[in-house]
């Protein structure tokens, strides 16, 4: 999780300096890709996905969850597009631009390197995050706010209690972007609601693997380089 944060601590901002200190995420990311994969396939067998169930439920809350994360950057884009000055109070609704953000265009005259790192960036978005995030919140925290004075292994996965409830989706709401708040809110109480309903990790892995995908695939159509 540490890991999968450090990318801003590299970033300077200046034209004149070489890509890999203006954008670290064309290197970071296929790093972060490669070591938390390691990691994830090495420790394999600390952690279950089973049983699998709610699979269809997770497709829907995905499309669903991701629907509302850029409801608010396509309306903002709608109302400009018909005349409408921004306004202040839109970016508090999450209406904000977001073209400045990881862009890997910035290499598609090399050729095979543009493809490298837009398939290295889905790897990241729609396989190893997933794992890391859900086994933290949904499979450690959630388990573990239920009872921190019990083996948060012994508490079964999906065991609802509505502090647990507001602890985890405000965690998750406050490690994105302000502009992410609402979007972050949903999206995390969809996931809450998966994790009870099916009590399954696996569920978890694909509702958030199938969101980032759509998310991706989004980005890539709209050049909203600011949501990912």
């Amino acid at each position: 999780m540490l890991l999968g944060m450090t990318t801003g601590l590299f970033q300077i901002k200046n034209s004149e300096l070489p890509w890999y200190v203006r954008q670290p995420e064309l290197w970071l990311y296929p790093a972060q890709t490669l070591i938390c994969g390691a990691l994830l396939l090495y420790y394999r067998r600390h952690y279950t996905l089973v049983p699998w169930r709610g699979l269809g439920l997770a497709l829907v809350f995905a499309v669903v969850g991701i629907a509302a994360w850029v409801l608010p950057a396509w309306l903002r884009e709608a109302l400009v597009a018909a005349g409408h000055a921004p306004q202040d109070w839109w970016e508090w609704l999450g209406m904000k631009e977001r073209l400045e953000g990881f862009d890997p265009t910035i290499v598609r005259d090399s050729g095979a390197g543009y493809a490298c790192t837009v398939l290295m960036r889905f790897a990241r978005m729609t396989l190893v995050v997933p794992f890391v995030e859900e086994l933290f919140w949904r499979g450690f925290l959630m388990r573990y706010l239920v009872d921190p004075d019990r083996d948060f292994e012994k508490i079964p996965f999906g065991t609802h209690r509505w502090r647990v409830f507001w602890i985890v989706t405000a965690l998750v709401v406050v490690a994105h972007q302000p502009a992410d708040y609402i979007g972050a809110f949903i999206w995390a109480a969809l996931m809450y609601a998966l994790a009870v309903r099916t009590r399954s990790l696996g569920a978890c892995v694909v509702m958030h693997a199938a969101g980032n995908l759509l998310l991706g695939l989004y980005v890539m159509k709209t050049a909203q380089w600011g949501f990912w």
